[in-house]
């Protein structure tokens, strides 16, 4: 599937198509449904205003869902990164993989433990960065992210032998 040789890619994470689109239409329904209700039936002011927000707010969500579901994350010998170029993690910082059924981690994927705490980023349905964890997973494909799992735990031992 992947020649490491040629490239330096040793795998893949990207979305699943299904549950793209899923993640996307209740989203967008979610922030169209608040303001129709909203404007359909007026609260009190504060309320009508808090309410218009809050419908803004997931329709934004929704647009940055959309836009980060088009990403795909890339390991190579060095670092975990994303499509844009941008570095979720180094695997010479990497501490451990979290990967198990109670894990703190998102749907369908895995928590990298850092060695140094990291600054916060987000990319929804696809990867988060908080402290010293970076979390991959979301709307990906369960196979590819434990592929991708399996490959930097495969490094970490390596690392330590």
């Amino acid at each position: 599937m992947f020649d490491p040789e040629k490239d330096g890619i040793y795998a893949t994470v990207q979305a699943s198509g299904g549950r793209r689109f899923l993640g996307y239409v209740i989203l967008f329904s979610l922030g169209g449904l608040v303001i129709y209700t909203t404007l359909s039936h007026p609260p009190a002011l504060h309320w009508m205003l808090f309410m218009l927000v809050f419908g803004v707010a997931i329709l934004w969500l929704a647009e940055r869902f959309r836009r980060a579901t088009t990403l795909m994350i890339t390991l190579t010998a060095d670092e975990l990164h994303d499509s844009t170029g941008k570095v979720l993690a180094r695997l010479d910082d990497v501490e451990s993989v979290s990967r198990g059924a109670f894990a703190l981690k998102p749907s369908n994927g895995f928590t990298l433990v850092m060695k140094h705490r990291q600054p916060r980023a987000w990319a929804p349905g696809i990867w988060w960065r908080l402290g010293r964890r970076v979390g991959v997973g979301g709307v990906t494909a369960a196979g590819q992210s434990r592929f991708m799992a399996e490959q930097v735990a495969l490094r970490l031992a390596q690392r330590t032998d």
